[in-house]
């Protein structure tokens, strides 16, 4: 858009958002223009008899030039009016003229069929901002007692307003100052509009698969196939410009051809086709878009302008987009059953929600999930990051009642202070484990086109810790706490006991507790080598019920016992108690699993692994440094939250 030239300040374009609908659609924002008067003129002869007489106090018919050009020309100072756009449409239009060096009178006006969306929140809460920029302190305005819709937009902002009420009008006058009470209300909205658009982008009930070859071995055909095996619930069509079924799934030759609606479409064509894809999708009023096509922001100035055009072609009409350049998105719930990734098997049903950057590295990530016995609810492979983002997807998993352990992991932090709000907010009942890539000079992770943060380590490391997220040192250390997270409770203090059949071990352990800060029990049980299963089980019952004890890291080494898996299984009993965290190192057992490892787990009658389970390590210092990194956090959450840091 060209800058439009009206007397007074420049085009406010800092004033320009996307933001989100309560229903989870997007939509943009941003100040009003003279190039608008015939959107403005169609806005005006959309609005019902009530809506006109509820902005003018009477009846009347179209805007005549006069007054759209008087509408649509503004200062952007003394008279600022922003437009809320969804696709070619004006939505909602939010204006005021000041009266005063701080004063201004507000009007706010939404067409018909998008009330109840949040629109005027929106546009007041914008509007606030700006008055501020420009010195105003209060918002006056004048509504019908009868329009109970706009005076509770002004009653629920959380701003400090006054009411009064004189023969069927109502006088509003509005603080513009924030109050704790308004920055909880933009917090909620934000929150509820963004957990409704990821909900709605991992929960698809029609889907369509756009650059599917018959052709085995293709991204596209891979993307099918995941997809068929996954046992998707909803409605599957895919685009081939001759084909009439693909892998017994039919095919159309352009989206435009797919009957009926579309929730999701997988995008999987060259680059250069990517866009005309996009509008097709928005033609069809597609809820979201993956873009696992590459050749974007990672390839260049020309691809990052392509990534450009194609959010704002998205936002236009109110789509999100994963990617470019990305892994997919998987839910494993029954009622979905969605693979759309390029992970060729999908994890098993679990309660960890999983984000990641990577494309490659995030296949071989999933893998580990199900070679350790996790499972996974929901996966969001980014990318490039053009619009999904990590805050997003974190604003979803806070209220996902089959989420109860988020890991992350990241290249980069695109807005370090909203993620540190949210997960101050969401660690308080949801642990988050995150691996933050990028302590080298490399401005941008290999691959991709977000550049890494620009915080230091140091700094990076105060921010996860203030915000209660655990951050691991490698990826077997994320892995190995969230198994601790996902099978045991936690711990409610430092002290740790140690028992098992090897003195040497054991002595391992203890110095590594004491050097990651965990307290020792002086008390902790040295079975000796010939150690029998009822010994294994009396010592664990009795740390179980000894209230200093806060977790407990049971060693065994076969070779020393004869009590082979009575051993391994006292250990499982103890562990299934649930009464404080039990972990264990089970020597000679490899880090891909073996019987003693399956012992420890508990199953479903699915065969996934259940909150009991007792999670096995290769060696103490592993166990111990996973044990440190949850009683940290455990002790963060038991304080108070006190305040956000500026």
């Amino acid at each position: 858009m060209s800058d439009p030239t009206p007397a007074g300040a420049p085009y406010p374009r800092q004033w320009e958002a996307d933001v989100l609908l309560r229903d989870g659609r997007a939509a943009h924002l941003r100040p009003i223009t003279p190039a608008d008067a015939e959107k403005i003129a169609d806005f005006q002869s959309s609005l019902s008899p009530e809506s006109i007489y509820f902005r003018y106090f009477t009846l009347r018919g179209d805007l005549t030039p006069k007054e759209l050009e008087q509408l649509t020309t503004v200062d952007h100072d003394r008279r600022v009016a922003l437009v809320l756009t969804l696709g070619p449409q004006i939505i909602g239009v939010g204006r005021y003229e000041a009266t005063s060096a701080t004063e201004a009178e507000i009007a706010l006006t939404v067409r018909d069929n998008h009330q109840a969306r949040g629109v005027g929140s929106i546009l007041l809460e914008h509007l606030a901002a700006a008055g501020r920029e420009r010195g105003l302190r209060t918002f006056v305005g004048t509504v019908l007692s009868e329009n109970s819709r706009m005076l509770d937009v002004f009653a629920d902002a959380g701003f400090e307003a006054q009411q009064q009420v004189d023969d069927g009008m109502v006088s509003v006058s509005i603080d513009l100052e924030p109050t704790e009470q308004s920055l909880r209300v933009m917090e909620a909205r934000e929150h509820r509009a963004e957990a409704v658009s990821i909900k709605q982008l991992l929960s698809p009930q029609s889907v369509v698969l756009v650059g599917v070859s018959v052709r085995e071995g293709t991204f596209g055909h891979t993307l099918l196939r995941n997809i068929l095996d996954a046992g998707f619930t909803g409605e599957l069509s895919v685009v081939h410009p001759s084909a009439e079924s693909i892998a017994g799934v039919k095919a159309y030759p352009s989206v435009r051809d797919v009957p009926g609606s579309i929730d999701l479409a997988i995008v999987a064509v060259p680059a250069e086709r990517v866009l005309d894809v996009a509008r097709a999708c928005s033609e069809k009023d597609a809820r979201a878009i993956v873009v696992i096509s590459s050749g974007f922001a990672e390839a260049g100035e020309e691809g990052r302008e392509l990534q450009r055009q194609l959010v704002q072609v998205a936002r236009g009409r109110g789509m999100r987009v994963v990617g470019p350049n990305c892994l997919g998105i998987i839910n494993t719930a029954g009622e979905v059953q969605l693979n759309a990734s390029l992970a060729p098997v999908m994890p098993p049903r679990g309660r960890i929600g999983f984000f990641s950057q990577s494309g490659a590295l995030g296949i071989a990530l999933l893998e580990t999930v199900r070679r350790r016995g996790l499972g996974v609810s929901t996966f969001v492979g980014a990318g490039n990051r053009a619009d999904v983002s990590g805050n997003d997807v974190l604003q979803y998993w806070e209220e996902d009642p089959d989420t109860d352990v988020i890991l992350l992991y990241l290249e980069s932090i695109g807005n370090p202070r909203k993620f540190t709000r949210l997960a101050r907010r969401i660690s308080r009942h949801t642990p988050i484990v995150a691996m933050k890539t990028g302590g080298s000079m490399q401005a941008r992770p290999l691959g991709h086109a977000v550049r890494r943060s620009s915080l230091p380590p140091a700094a990076l490391e105060a921010l996860f810790t203030q915000s209660g997220v655990i951050q691991t040192e490698t990826l077997n250390h994320l892995f190995d706490v969230s198994q601790v997270l996902s099978f045991q409770p936690l711990p409610q203090g430092s002290t740790v006991a140690i028992v098992g059949n090897s003195d040497a071990l054991g002595t391992l352990a203890a110095d590594a507790a004491q050097a990651r800060g965990l307290e020792v029990l002086d008390q902790s049980v040295s079975l000796g080598a010939s150690a029998t299963a009822e010994d294994f089980d009396g010592a664990l019952a009795g740390l179980l019920d000894d209230p200093a004890v806060d977790s407990i890291l049971a060693i065994f080494v076969p070779p020393l016992s004869t009590a082979g898996e009575g051993a391994v299984e006292a250990i499982a009993h103890a562990g299934a108690r649930l009464v404080k965290p039990v972990v264990a190192t089970v020597v000679g057992v490899g880090p891909d699993g073996a019987s003693s490892v399956e012992l420890l787990m508990r199953r479903d009658e699915a065969g996934v692994p259940m909150e009991g389970s007792v999670p096995a390590f290769f060696s103490v210092e592993e166990a111990v440094r996973a044990i440190a990194a949850v009683t940290n956090y455990s002790t963060w959450r038991n304080e108070p939250a006190g305040l956000m840091p500026e």
